[in-house]
């Protein structure tokens, strides 16, 4: 089987599950502060920010540092234990199937959760703008071109994360560890991307780039040029040395 037959299994294992409707509960959760302090994007304390701008940017600033991450550090414990709860692991290796590969489709299954938890934002977003536009008698849409761009911008930043929460959670075979090592490694994001070597920390790139936006839409606040170079290289190699180690100790238990 190649890697998109084995992912396509993977979906199909997951169908049934609740892994959905737990990426969408903190969407739902991030923007009801959005919602109740709508009047507060008018008052920007002298940042030149319009209050559509503002809306979205403080939107999002929970969901990259927090929950996006926290999401992914659940997903991949989610992929993990759901299929050694009931021994179906040991099922897929008795077949003739390559376990890097195996492993890989997960982490592939991983990555389209949360490109689907990307669309979800946006729609909650605009729910949220439609809702505070009423309240506030003030359009806080922006241009969807615009949105998407920048929430698949983080989204693609995410996917270096999500390899290393890949990782850990192939390394630390307990539940309990796995999710506390990675949502311990979520709260210094914020401090990282103030420091010169943030590229270095993958779990700070999607609030890295979320504050580049915010530098563009309010001039002086952030830069407003991605770092670049050394970035991606050092991206590339993290996600693809932490997708190593993870096809390495895939299932190292159930193989011994």
């Amino acid at each position: 089987m190649n890697l998109f037959s084995l992912a396509g299994v993977e979906l199909k294992k997951i169908r049934r599950s609740k892994i959905l409707l737990i990426l969408l509960i903190p969407v739902i959760i991030m923007w009801i502060p959005s919602i109740i302090n709508a009047d507060m994007n008018f008052d920007t304390r002298g940042i030149p920010i319009t209050p559509e701008n503002n809306f979205f940017i403080q939107g999002f600033m929970g969901m990259v540092w927090f929950m996006i991450p926290a999401s992914l550090v659940v997903g991949t414990v989610l992929l993990t234990q759901t299929e050694r709860s009931n021994k179906g692991i040991l099922k897929m290796l008795s077949l003739p199937v390559n376990t890097a590969k195996l492993c890989l489709a997960k982490f592939t299954v991983l990555i389209l959760l949360a490109f689907a938890q990307m669309v979800m934002t946006i729609a909650a977003y605009y729910g949220s703008a439609a809702i505070a536009s009423q309240m506030q008698d003030y359009s806080f849409f922006l241009n969807p071109l615009y949105v998407c761009r920048v929430v698949f911008s983080l989204y693609a930043g995410a996917i270096p994360m999500a390899a290393v929460f890949w990782m850990i959670a192939n390394l630390i075979q307990t539940p309990v560890f796995s999710v506390g090592i990675g949502l311990a490694s979520i709260v210094p994001s914020v401090l990282m991307i103030n420091t010169k070597i943030w590229f270095a920390y993958p779990m700070s790139y999607p609030f890295y780039l979320l504050m580049v936006e915010y530098g563009r839409s309010a001039e002086g606040v952030y830069e407003t040029q991605i770092a670049w170079l050394p970035w991606l290289p050092v991206a590339v190699l993290i996600t693809v040395i932490a997708l190593g180690i993870a096809c390495v100790r895939f299932s190292a238990t159930e193989r011994r």
